[in-house]
């Protein structure tokens, strides 16, 4: 495998999730990570920036402007490609001119900052025309394709050398497999689209696990071009309980021969996307056969550096641990596999057979329990922001469990009478949401089904909340 070129293949971070955009000081210390590591591209489309994408007609402020400035200039500065996205899709009139004029003047005004490449975004919308663009133009991906040709032709008039990226309606496997934009939409768009814009892709999934070479290839055929990955692995907007922490993996490195770039789009919360950033670009710049449990452990061990703490500090073999709790959306990492599985084997065997199996699972729980609380104690508070929640619900999940395992191997006894007076019912594991989450199980190949629980009345649920639950300390 060939090096990239620097100049051509794309390589780096989109921020493009739900939620809360990261502050400008959190995207200036991207930069310098990515100038030190050899990324070379910063994607900005946040969702909830507004005129990025709900109100996209209008202009920015002058403030907002001044913001904008400093990033383009910053990205500059650090030999970043700046890519700057108009998401007009969910109520752009196809066949009025007057919509071209807005995108003019919303990307004039870009330019006007420094802005070097654009991009259109047609994702997460109505896959549906109105009467008069469908009268004119027929299909979803026609209409598209006109004000994407037409907008790309109008930049590079301005800037000959900017990039130009698509995304199109149906932007992973599934959706294309399911028509959404209409029948044929992925082939309108390879024939129609000019050659030179990119067109963005998640693999087979929006969450794709994994990207192969037969993938990549077959969509270069439909696309008449190399597909640039957008590569949600690592995004978290779908899931406020969990964050990934995990490597860069499920492609291998002959992938990069195949697309016009990777592009990540990761946690939203900037500070937790340290190890998903520094494997990207090992992933991209290193050589030979790839090894995601190496990057892995290797770049933890860099991310150490921001765990210091105002009391006990945290090892690196505790970072560890914990990163392997939070790994990625299909695995957990092998030493939070195994924890789960040892717990797994006790609760499904008799107390009177655990022998030291029971101290071995203790001994780790109290290990990771521990390592939780001392988050609390991170002399870098955002960090700790960014954590909080989540490592807190593993603490008290492992605080349960030690002290049920415990309480067991002592007792030898049934644990149907279990309780603890720090996991009331009603305040641990509670709330509506929590409640209707149990009222469907998922199997392996994705199907739900009624849990047994769900047979049970609403009055019944409403007084499981209330009834007395006997502690044992």
């Amino acid at each position: 495998m060939a090096q990239p070129d620097t100049n051509d293949f794309l390589a780096g971070v989109i921020e493009g999730f739900y939620g809360p955009p990261w502050v400008q000081a959190e995207r200036l210390e991207l930069f310098d990570w990515m100038a030190s590591w050899g990324l070379n591209t910063y994607f900005y489309c946040p969702k909830d920036d507004w005129k990025q994408r709900a109100i996209w007609r209008q202009t920015y402020t002058a403030e907002e402007t001044s913001t904008l400035r400093e990033l383009i200039a910053a990205c500059e500065q650090h030999g970043i490609r700046f890519i700057y996205a108009l998401s007009p899709g969910l109520d752009i009139r196809y066949s009025d001119p007057a919509e071209l004029d807005h995108l003019r003047l919303r990307f004039e005004q870009m330019i006007s900052l420094g802005c070097p490449n654009f991009a259109l975004l047609f994702d997460d919308i109505p896959d549906r025309l109105d009467a008069a663009d469908l009268d004119r133009w027929g299909s979803l991906a026609s209409a598209q394709c006109h004000v994407a040709n037409t907008m790309a032709a109008w930049v590079r008039e301005r800037l000959p050398g900017a990039r130009f990226l698509f995304c199109p309606t149906p932007y992973c496997g599934r959706m294309a497999d399911a028509r959404l934009g209409g029948e044929d939409y992925l082939p309108t768009l390879g024939r129609d689209l000019t050659p030179g814009i990119d067109i963005l892709w998640t693999g087979p999934e929006i969450i794709s696990k994994e990207i192969t070479v037969d993938h990549a290839r077959e969509m270069a055929r439909v696309l008449r071009r190399k597909p640039l990955i957008w590569d949600n692995y690592h995004a978290n907007d779908y899931d406020g309980r969990r964050f990934f922490c995990g490597p860069y993996s499920g492609r291998p490195r002959e992938l990069i021969d195949e697309v016009a770039g990777l592009l990540v789009n990761p946690n939203c919360e900037f500070q937790l996307n340290y190890v998903a950033f520094r494997t990207l670009a090992e992933f991209v710049r290193g050589s030979g056969p790839w090894d995601p449990r190496a990057a892995y452990l290797a770049a933890m061990q860099e991310w150490h550096a921001q765990f210091a703490t105002c009391g006990i500090p945290i090892s690196v073999e505790d970072l560890v641990l914990l990163g392997d709790c939070y790994y990625l959306p299909y695995e957990d990492g092998p030493e939070a596999a195994a924890l789960f599985q040892k717990l797994a084997a006790l609760l499904g065997s008799d107390p009177s057979g655990w022998g030291g199996a029971a101290n071995d699972f203790r001994a780790t729980a109290v290990r990771l329990r521990d390592a939780c609380a001392r988050m609390a104690e991170l002399r870098r508070r955002p960090l700790f922001y960014a954590l909080c929640r989540r490592v807190w619900e593993l603490r008290e999940e492992m605080d349960l469990l030690e002290r049920y395992v415990g309480t067991m191997a002592a007792s030898q006894a049934d644990g149907s009478r279990f309780g603890s007076d720090f996991h009331l019912p009603g305040t641990y594991r509670g709330g509506f949401v929590d409640r209707l989450q149990r009222l469907l199980r998922q199997t392996p190949e994705g199907h739900f089904l009624p849990a047994a629980s769900a047979t049970r009345t609403g009055q019944a649920s409403r007084d499981h909340l209330h009834k007395d639950t006997p502690a044992v300390l």
